[in-house]
């Protein structure tokens, strides 16, 4: 049975990813998060309390899940979690989010998503831990004209600081690779939604201000277009990764997780005011510096390799997500 370390596990995408390798009982798992204030702590806890209450229900001893707290920037932190359990793969899904927030505190971004995964990467490095997945962004494609996006893609052309600080990410992960004989799997995500997701992100935002009676606002002429990606198509997609870095591949890969469909701003907001079953006010607005037109991801290379097969239409996953949060507000 292996130790699996999950950087950022209380969040969105770990917490999902946690509670289902909690119920599959195939892994131990420690988290690392630093529980920080870029949105309500309140919701990361309630995430760490579910998690909890799933390894009672499931019957799994203390050691399936531990919780450390702490920054990933601070190394004596990073080293202490290390040395005091026996890892076997890392999924590093930590970072600070957001493209615009990105603009506005370039340091940040650098000091938490470059250096806090130039620790993790070290800690690996110095115990031969060799099995390493990285959680990388669409971001990184820019306005790349091609459609859809492939991993073979050049990528050197972005336009926010987060989506360069993932850029410089998976180019650490390849030099450790090359380095210290690792196996490097580089996950790039594509505009991930769903229960749990953070409240700044436009479907949980809008959905909330529309049932609120608020403006939303709506930049652009609403032609742009997101690959909006299901939460639990993303787990699975993390869970293959999970099996095929776990056979011994000493290599360094990329891949794509999205469902390779587009969906434009207009389409989501008329998608959401369907669900929800109200009329958003709109608030218009130019289009924002860092916010590229389109994400398009072509998944042809996670579906051959991985066994990647996205199954959630973007009006499922909206009803889905509407019904979380109607149960979570009491509505």
């Amino acid at each position: 049975m292996n130790t699996i370390l999950i950087s950022g596990g209380a969040g969105f995408i770990g917490s999902h990813l946690v509670e289902q390798m909690l119920l599959n009982k195939k892994n131990k798992i420690v988290i690392m998060d630093n529980f920080n204030n870029f949105y309500e702590p309140a919701l990361k806890e309630r995430n760490i309390k579910e998690l909890f209450i799933i390894r009672e229900k499931e019957d799994l001893d203390d050691d399936f899940l531990k919780v450390y707290r702490g920054d990933i920037r601070d190394n004596n932190f990073v080293n202490e979690v290390f040395d005091n359990n026996r890892i076997d793969i890392v999924i590093h899904l930590a970072a600070v989010c957001g493209v615009r927030p990105s603009i506005e505190n370039p340091e940040e971004y650098y000091n938490v998503n470059v250096n806090g995964s130039l620790n993790l990467l070290e800690a690996c490095k110095n115990r031969k831990i060799q099995k390493f997945i990285f959680a990388s962004s669409s971001s990184i494609y820019g306005n790349n004209p091609k459609v859809p996006f492939s991993e073979n893609d050049t990528v050197d052309n972005q336009i926010s600081p987060y989506a360069e600080t993932k850029k410089v990410g998976e180019r650490l992960c390849r030099s450790y690779y090359n380095l210290n004989d690792m196996s490097v799997a580089c996950l790039r995500f594509f505009t991930v939604y769903g229960p749990r997701q953070r409240p700044d992100l436009a479907i949980h935002k809008f959905t909330e201000l529309i049932f609120n009676n608020q403006e939303i606002p709506f930049y652009g002429d609403g032609d742009s277009e997101r690959d909006y990606t299901y939460i639990d198509d993303v787990i699975e997609g993390i869970i293959k990764t999970i099996e095929w870095i776990k056979q011994g591949h000493k290599k360094f890969e990329i891949f794509n997780l999205g469902e390779s469909n587009t969906v434009s701003l207009k389409l989501m907001v008329k998608t959401l005011e369907n669900v929800i079953g109200k009329k958003a006010i709109i608030n218009p607005l130019p289009m924002q510096p860092g916010d590229v037109i389109r994400t398009y991801a072509d998944i042809s290379k996670s579906r051959k390799v991985l066994g990647y097969t996205p199954k959630t239409d973007f009006q499922e996953g909206i009803v889905k997500f509407v019904d979380w949060y109607k149960e979570m507000n009491g509505l």
